[in-house]
């Protein structure tokens, strides 16, 4: 696995006035020579003229691919230098730089990404059909690694990501009526926490880290749609009576301990029962109850 490691550059500007200063004395020295040489040619000595010709245009040649070594980066971005094959380090500081001009120089940014994924047609953890989608904001970490221990780092984050996301749509249950079940709609932080610890064990290899991942889209899909709304509309209806009729009972209890407790009435077994009675269809009611009004005695 490689790791990475910090690059040795110059300063661009530095060298820049260094190869410039450089190939204007060798364009001097060359047209230079060239005149001697003119004048040689009389006398039939052109030896040291020529010599100094062959010696200007190396020169010349020399500080144009010194020229080549010049490169920038810009903020959030990194340099890696390879030479010939050989990874030589990475360069992580904006500005102007120069390196050895055989060195390969691989721009990679280390800005944060967002990847928006399509929607995923998978099964949940009861065997439902469901629409899942999730955005999934990263950046490269390890450069390094981002080149060489993975082919193409970007479609390896896609890929993954996918991956990943289909394996937490098996894990748990679309929605659950328990309010302690992890369900994919009723408990989004903790979803998406386990989603981003998953993409970055998976993304380790690639150096790259994980900033955030959310489901982005999710639904039933459209062939369950329909059955599914409805027990959900179900469960709804069952649950919110199994909330009225606890609260019921409660303030029947509640009403039962008072009039009790305060000597206000007292009422035998049948009469509690009765009063029960009428208390739960009261507070269970759909609709607004009648009340009776009773004129005669509290027995009759």
């Amino acid at each position: 696995m490689a790791s990475e490691f910090s690059g040795r550059t110059a300063s661009g500007w530095t060298m820049l006035a260094v190869n410039l200063g450089g190939g204007l004395a060798s364009t001097g020295g060359l047209i230079y020579s060239i005149v001697l040489a003119a004048r040689a040619q009389g006398s039939g000595s052109v030896t040291g003229p020529a010599v100094m010709i062959v010696g200007s245009v190396l020169a010349m040649v020399f500080f144009l691919v010194m020229l080549c070594g010049h490169f920038t980066l810009q903020p959030n971005e990194g340099g890696v230098l390879l030479l010939f094959g050989r990874y030589k380090g990475t360069v992580r500081h904006e500005g102007f730089h120069w390196a050895n001009p055989f060195l390969t120089k691989i721009k990679v940014s280390l800005r944060a990404r967002n990847f928006n994924g399509e929607k995923l047609k998978v099964n949940d953890q009861r065997g439902s059909p469901i629409e899942i989608a999730a955005v999934v904001v990263w950046r490269v970490h390890d450069t390094a690694q981002a080149c060489f221990d993975v082919d193409d780092y970007k479609d390896y984050v896609h890929v993954q990501s996918e991956s990943a996301v289909r394996h937490l749509a098996s894990s748990y249950p679309y929605d659950s009526a328990d309010d302690h079940t992890v369900s994919l709609r009723g408990s989004t932080d903790q979803v998406s926490k386990a989603l981003q610890s998953e993409l970055q064990e998976r993304l380790r290899d690639a150096g790259v880290v994980v900033e955030e991942a959310r489901l982005s889209h999710l639904a039933y899909a459209p062939e369950i749609a329909g059955a599914m709304l409805q027990r959900q509309q179900a469960e709804a209806i069952v649950a919110a009576r199994a909330r009225i009729v606890e609260g019921a009972c409660g303030m029947v209890e509640m009403a039962l301990s008072h009039l009790e407790s305060n000597k206000t009435v007292d009422l035998d077994a049948e009469r509690k029962a009765a009063m029960v009675s009428n208390l739960l269809v009261v507070l269970c009611g759909d609709k607004s109850a009648h009340p009776v009004v009773n004129a005669g005695s509290l027995y009759t």
